[in-house]
């Protein structure tokens, strides 16, 4: 049996929403399925799916926290 998880950081993909919707999440379960599904055989059945979410301030990129290294990019792009 699969076990898949998924890692995202906790923000929104619409203005104001903190999180991944329940309908975003259930998409990102049924589409992970479905791949192992066509690509392995798997039943979706027997296939796991975890989704972790992250908050932006426990990952960081480029040597930085993720928000100060978008900040920096943003101001780099205004220039």
């Amino acid at each position: 049996m699969p076990v898949v998880t998924i890692r995202i950081t906790r923000e929104g993909t619409t203005p104001g929403a903190d999180a991944a919707t329940p309908e975003e999440k259930a998409a990102l379960i049924e589409g992970v399925s479905k791949l192992l599904l066509d690509v392995l055989h798997k039943p979706m059945d027997a296939t796991f799916v975890i989704i972790d979410e992250v908050e932006t301030e426990n990952w960081g990129l480029g040597g930085l926290p993720v928000d100060e290294y978008r900040a920096r990019r943003r101001a780099r792009a205004e220039q």
